[in-house]
């Protein structure tokens, strides 16, 4: 469930630094090598970096922020990248660098050099393939930095949701310290014994989870499995009808091993029972 974070009486402004940092992972599995590179056209399609955008402006509404700077990237052969620029509160024109664009980019590509005020928010994609299992991973790589009263963890169940998950590793952490009104240093402004605690509950039920923290660092970190394996949910252009029992055990094996070496981060050999 949400909690909001309970406000303490500062002196000057909040300097705690807030990130939180997300890796998803999709798996899939394609027969080919056409339906390979169809599945890479796919995934490339549906996170352009127009959507990317989107979806990181949605954030910057959801944590209270406002639009200073957009950047935004298509890479050839795949992958896309966006990076914005955000304020705690709506800057006035006067004071917003000329370079800066709020968000309103136009037709004609531009290369536009980000200056930050206090925060930012990036997401990267790594689509990825690999011939000889038909094994295919869509990464994507997110951050989000705030400074100030605004927080990362209010965008976190849109963020889930926004991609097909089938893994997630999250990171959060609280760095600095800020004073309050009596000078007394304070290292984080909210409680927080785990990134489980502002996941809702309709998300936990479908993921696995093990968490790493740092309690006495202010450092936070989890992780997510998707815990109901269907594999028709795992093949492109592909049903599992289609299989024979042998060929569906054979790929429910290649994704299902796939999943727990990214989920526990080491290569493994697991035989599917």
């Amino acid at each position: 469930m949400n909690k909001k974070p309970s406000k303490i009486e500062l002196h000057g402004f909040n300097n705690l630094t807030k990130t939180l940092s997300f890796n998803i992972y999709d798996i899939c599995y394609t027969s080919s090598d056409k339906d390979r590179k169809h599945y890479i056209e796919y995934i490339d399609e549906q996170y352009n970096s127009e959507r990317l955008t989107e979806i990181l402006k949605n954030v910057t509404n959801m944590i209270g922020a406002s639009v200073l700077n957009v950047s935004k990237q298509d890479y050839y052969p795949q992958g896309a990248s966006v990076t914005i620029l955000i304020s705690e509160e709506e800057v006035p024109l006067y004071y917003i660098d000329p370079s800066c664009n709020r968000g309103l980019l136009t037709p004609i590509p531009q290369h536009i050099a980000g200056h930050l005020d206090k925060s930012h928010l990036t997401v990267h994609t790594y689509p990825e393939s690999h011939p000889v299992h038909g094994i295919n991973t869509f990464r994507v790589d997110i951050d989000v930095s705030t400074c100030g009263t605004i927080s990362p963890l209010n965008a976190l169940n849109y963020l889930i949701e926004s991609f097909e998950s089938d893994i997630l590793a999250l990171d959060y952490r609280v760095r600095g310290f800020t004073r309050d009104k009596d000078g007394t240093k304070h290292y984080i402004d909210h409680n927080i014994g785990s990134i489980q605690d502002y996941i809702d509950e309709t998300i936990q039920k479908k993921y696995n989870f093990v968490d790493t923290n740092m309690y006495q660092q202010n450092i936070f970190h989890t992780k997510m499995m998707m815990n109901e394996f269907k594999l028709n949910d795992y093949l492109f252009h592909l049903s599992e009808e289609d299989l024979s029992q042998d060929e569906a055990l054979e790929i429910r094996k290649l994704v299902y091993n796939e999943m727990l070496e990214i989920f526990y981060g080491t290569n493994i050999e697991y035989k599917y029972e």
